[in-house]
């Protein structure tokens, strides 16, 4: 039986000393001209030819940050773009990132009720039980979306549990209009974000979902640019792993995801995406390498690494 998805989170961190997770949501007009201007590659229009440009430069990008990072984050909703394919594309990059000893979280942000929860639990966090797709394989944890409540929750934990996958509900997001929602008080006082905080907290504690280090595969998505909000979470939800959006392109800097940790370090992960993938756009690293795409990447993704040690000590 393969260990408690926290457990092996929290071991990957240890191991590249570090929680920095890279975010991998490729848009095909701003890939690489090495890449962009192939002349079997060229053609945006062409849903073959964009997605196996996008393909590439995934591929690339994992190559280049597995020795850097413990864990990716793949969001679906680049490759379901291009329909049927883009889809078998996002499982084959599942694949090629668990071969590079990287945990792989699927962004898909699902969410509903009764059977649709089922099926979309079962094609999410299952490996294929389909003789005819032997090498499908599922993320480590996928995203979700809570505001369903415990009955849209309740699949996605029952697969987790068996087959020891982890999955990340969304508290508090980090996008501009969060709020609207997500920061309306209730009427014993609490924000909606904190009600759903603690549903997560309960979840975590279910049976099975709790790791040898006292953290649950039930971890939570948050954000927050103010301490305090940071640390009313932490509070809540003490036994979930954080994954904190937000950092880089968004604005949030190392000091801003700093209050998600506990004393210790451990408790949460912080992921960058444009600000390392797309890093051969910035100046800073062009300077440096002018042409050479993957060595702006890897520069992007050592600085992301170095910034976190400067307000995250891990072991």
């Amino acid at each position: 039986m393969t260990d408690n998805f926290a457990d092996r989170l929290l071991r990957a961190v240890a191991e590249k000393k570090t929680p920095a997770v890279v975010a991998l949501d490729p848009v095909y007009a701003r890939l690489p001209a090495e890449i962009s201007e192939h002349r079997d590659l060229n053609d945006e229009a062409d849903s073959e030819a964009a997605l196996d440009a996008v393909l590439e430069y995934c591929r690339h990008v994992i190559h280049v940050i597995a020795p850097l990072v413990p864990a990716i984050k793949i969001n679906s909703a680049f490759f379901e773009r291009y329909y049927s394919e883009g889809i078998e594309g996002y499982y084959e990059l599942v694949q090629e990132a668990a071969g590079n000893d990287l945990v792989v979280i699927g962004d898909v942000k699902r969410g509903d009720v009764g059977h649709s929860s089922e099926c979309y639990a079962a094609a999410h966090t299952a490996d294929s039980e389909f003789t005819n797709l032997p090498d499908v394989m599922a993320p480590d944890a996928i995203t979700l979306n809570g505001y369903f409540g415990s009955d849209g929750i309740r699949p996605f934990l029952e697969a987790a549990r068996k087959d020891a996958k982890g999955v990340f509900v969304l508290v508090r997001t980090s996008n501009e209009s969060a709020g609207e929602l997500q920061d309306v008080a209730t009427a014993d006082g609490r924000k909606v974000h904190e009600v759903l905080g603690g549903l997560v907290a309960q979840w975590a504690q279910e049976p099975g979902m709790v790791g040898s280090r006292g953290y649950s595969s039930v971890g939570a998505v948050v954000s927050a640019r103010d301490a305090d909000t940071a640390k009313r979470l932490r509070e809540i939800m003490p036994q979930s792993i954080f994954l904190v959006p937000g950092y880089g392109a968004q604005g949030m800097t190392a000091e801003h995801v700093a209050p998600f940790f506990k004393s210790d370090g451990s408790g949460a992960i912080v992921a960058a995406g444009r600000s390392v993938i797309y890093a051969y756009e910035d100046t800073k690293y062009l300077e440096m390498y002018a042409s050479e795409w993957k060595k702006c990447v890897e520069h992007a993704c050592k600085d992301f690494v170095a910034d976190l040690k400067r307000v995250v000590k891990i072991g």
